[in-house]
């Protein structure tokens, strides 16, 4: 997630580096083409591409709409992850007071550990890495049995939590109020998978490159009568706004891509680590997840 903070120009330039590149290759093309054969070239308005830069800007508006919807939705629905983990260890720490606090410690733990497997899995990472410190030898070795490692931790949850039931250390209204917990963070992670595993149309991309090339070819031709070392500068600026903003949604429409751009689920499950260990009275917690320069992963 990028920062209210100074972002540096490598970065910003890195995201349209080759396509101001091309824009410079078709520039000099067009440039060398209408000098050399100006008198067999008819005028060409400023209206047409004036037009075609009004379609794009409306394509990019609707794209930058759509992808902007992706993005915040992934962050409503992390944020919705961060209440009901809270929601789970302060729901055992009062409705299930009779149960051993290591019982509780466990859960509490995994809970943990799922915050942070949920992001590995959305990034295409190892969703067992570092989980060692959360979860016990029987478990790891359960959950790796498991394509969908997060779900087999949920089901783990659920499973103590009848066991809490079978044992009477909670009343039927305290664990139908828990399973709407797990119930809830279900549904989270179905949502982030949707997200995750709906592919924005690439043809849309394609189609918007190629618009904003056939308007750099048309406005070319338009300032043809304008010196070469006006012309080109001015084709790379407005051409390279267009590039940028299509290259801006193209990154928010895929929130887990472990881009700077992306949502700060690690980030995030570093706070629900914070919050469920201080719950548990714990004072040995991990320090914020730290910014990386402008950008908060």
């Amino acid at each position: 997630m990028l920062l209210n903070k100074h972002i540096p120009l490598r970065f910003i330039f890195n995201k349209v580096k080759y396509e101001v590149l091309y824009v410079l290759i078709v520039s000099v093309v067009v440039l060398y083409l209408t000098e050399k054969y100006n008198e067999f070239l008819p005028d060409m308005p400023l209206t047409i591409p004036t037009f075609i830069g009004t379609a794009i800007s409306i394509l990019l508006s609707f794209k930058l709409n759509q992808s902007y919807d992706r993005w915040w939705e992934a962050r409503k629905v992390w944020g919705s992850i961060v209440n009901d983990s809270r929601s789970l260890v302060i729901q055992l720490k009062t409705f299930a007071a009779k149960a051993d606090k290591e019982a509780i410690k466990k859960i509490a733990y995994r809970q943990i550990a799922w915050c942070y497997c949920l992001g590995q899995t959305l990034r295409g990472k190892d969703a067992m890495e570092n989980l060692d410190k959360y979860l016990s030898e029987p478990e790891l070795v359960a959950v790796k049995q498991h394509n969908n490692k997060p779900l087999a931790l949920l089901y783990l949850h659920g499973h103590e939590i009848s066991k809490f039931k079978e044992k009477e250390l909670i009343d039927p209204y305290s664990h139908v109020q828990l399973d709407n917990t797990l119930v809830r963070l279900c549904d989270s992670q179905g949502k982030c998978e949707r997200i995750k595993g709906t592919v924005f149309p690439v043809t849309y991309r394609l189609f918007l490159h190629f618009i904003i090339y056939l308007f750099v070819i048309t406005l070319a031709i338009s300032l043809k009568d304008v010196a070469g070392y006006f012309e080109m500068p001015l084709l790379v600026v407005i051409s390279a706004s267009f590039f940028l903003l299509e290259r801006s949604a193209t990154h928010m429409q895929d929130p887990f891509e472990d881009r700077p751009t992306d949502t700060a689920v690690t980030a995030i499950a570093r706070t629900i680590e914070i919050n469920i260990r201080q719950l548990l009275n714990e004072t040995d917690v991990p320090e914020p997840y730290p910014a990386n320069d402008f950008y908060l992963l």
